[in-house]
């Protein structure tokens, strides 16, 4: 990855121009309602320049190449790890807050540098063995500082928030070292987004039964499931941009999507519906956090990365 290999890329260019064409879109049926039929559509508009904040950034940031790309997803992990431990109180505990920074820049390190013993980007055998030993850290804390009351609290937080938002979040940052890495992440980030809309679309225009009225009350059966349909064919639209996909790989790439980026948003509404708030934060105009807008890919990453690894290697 590099700015060179993406203007020669013809999926870096297809998704810019998709990316675009329906910021283009979307921006003019926004000005249409709002300006032709008098429509109410300023919840929309806010999150629509959310939108012309967002995409720009992920797709110059892909575009300058791996490290930065590393470094990008890397600090957006960082980023949600202080909205959760903000959320949740661990930040009064700034050992264990710093030593799960520490822990996922660790992360991000081992995306970033090569494996000592084939010399390939990326030291996969460190990434993965990364939580044993970052819980192990975290596990020593506490006896350091001699403490016991309310510990095994602050510890099941601090360890949810590595290896959710740092270890797994941190897989989307090691398929940077990909042979078809514009293909994987471009794929990702847009389907997952498409999934998310295809589930919020689904739920108003057909939505009757619940599907999760403790977490999500919003979220209803036939929005979910649309969002699956949606997911296992978008794979099949887009099968130029996957050099070496075969029908099996287009239905797992669905299934990981579809089911996987669900289970991400409902993790984090766990989360928030437990500790009583709406949003992570107020980062993104209209959108809340960034929390609110990666936790579909949580999921997602490690499913898709390893899929891919076993079928097809990474390299």
């Amino acid at each position: 990855m590099s700015p060179q290999t993406a203007l020669a890329s013809d999926v870096f260019r297809f998704y810019v121009v998709i990316a675009a064409g329906l910021l283009i879109a979307a921006g003019t049926v926004l000005v249409v309602l709002r300006w032709g039929l008098h429509k109410d559509v300023d919840h929309a508009w806010q999150s629509y320049r959310g939108w012309l904040i967002m995409v720009p950034v992920v797709l110059l940031g892909i575009f300058l190449g791996r490290v930065v790309t590393i470094i990008f997803f890397t600090t957006l992990a960082l980023w949600g790890f202080s909205e959760y431990a903000r959320a949740t109180g661990l930040y009064r505990e700034w050992v264990m807050t710093g030593a799960v920074y520490i822990g996922i820049i660790a992360v991000g390190a081992t995306a970033l540098v090569p494996d000592p013993t084939t010399g390939v980007s990326g030291w996969y055998g460190l990434f993965i063995a990364l939580p044993v030993y970052m819980i192990a850290v975290l596990l020593v804390i506490p006896i350091a500082r001699n403490r016991a009351q309310g510990q095994l609290q602050v510890l099941a937080l601090a360890i949810v928030g590595f290896v959710y938002f740092g270890w797994m979040f941190g897989h989307l940052a090691f398929l940077a070292n990909a042979r078809h890495a514009y293909s994987y992440l471009f794929y990702l980030l847009f389907a997952v987004e498409l999934n998310d809309v295809a589930a919020y679309t689904c739920g108003k225009l057909m939505g009757r039964r619940q599907f999760r009225s403790n977490i999500s009350p919003n979220k209803t059966w036939e929005g979910s499931l649309g969002a699956l349909v949606v997911a296992l064919i978008l794979p099949w639209v887009l099968y130029f941009t996957f050099p070496d996909f075969q029908a099996r790989d287009y239905i797992l790439a669905g299934l990981i999507v579809g089911i996987g980026g669900q289970l991400g948003d409902l993790a984090i509404s766990v989360i928030k519906r437990d500790i009583g708030i709406k949003d992570m934060g107020t980062a993104i105009p209209g959108h809340g956090g960034i929390l609110d807008r990666i936790d579909s890919l949580i999921y997602v990453a490690p499913l898709f990365l390893h899929v891919v690894r076993y079928f097809h290697d990474l390299y």
